[in-house]
């Protein structure tokens, strides 16, 4: 998102908060104050997200892989936004989908997997640099997530968030789900 509103310098801490502690960096319990700024949108870049559209469109076509990254339970169908669905709620996945779990890029630690290990992750599966990706999750925080992953530590040139993922999907009469 960040991206996508034009900013430049972004950094990523490379593991989570109990890596931090573990390694004994500094804590506060204080609220930060900081000076107020004029903040000012960059240009928005919209060649980041993909829209609903261009996703359904994309359904079978051997360059594009769409990319479910939630759970198995959201996947199958099991769970609709991390819990058992409700009466009016549709669960399971945009049809052709590959499933691969946001979590399996990661160490226990919480850190990045090497280059390596996420390169066989994603050629096992057939998502390679070669193809368009588009990335999905329940409301597009974990395939932004992913996005970043792809992107920038394993270098995809076409990679771009479906950020209505699921939540927008589910609900539209006219996707198409699987389970």
């Amino acid at each position: 998102m960040l991206k996508q509103f034009g900013h430049q310098d972004i950094r990523v801490l490379n593991g989570d908060y109990q890596k931090w502690m573990l390694e004994g960096l500094p804590v506060t319990a204080e609220l930060s104050n900081f000076t107020p700024t004029q903040y000012r949108v960059q240009s928005i870049d919209d060649s980041l997200r993909v829209l609903y559209g261009e996703v359904k469109a994309s359904i079978e076509r051997p360059d594009r892989v769409l990319l479910d990254v939630r759970t198995i339970q959201e996947y199958r169908g099991e769970h609709f936004l991390m819990q058992p669905p409700k009466n009016t709620e549709l669960a399971g996945h945009i049809p052709g989908a590959i499933h691969i779990e946001h979590t399996l890029t990661l160490n226990e630690d919480g850190t990045f997997k090497t280059f390596d290990e996420l390169q066989v992750l994603y050629d096992k599966h057939g998502i390679t640099p070669d193809k368009e990706v588009f990335s999905y999750c329940a409301i597009g925080g974990r395939s932004g997530y992913i996005w970043f992953v792809l992107k920038y530590l394993l270098g995809y040139p076409n990679v771009r968030n479906y950020d209505g993922s699921w939540n927008e999907w589910s609900r539209l009469p006219d996707a198409a789900i699987e389970k």
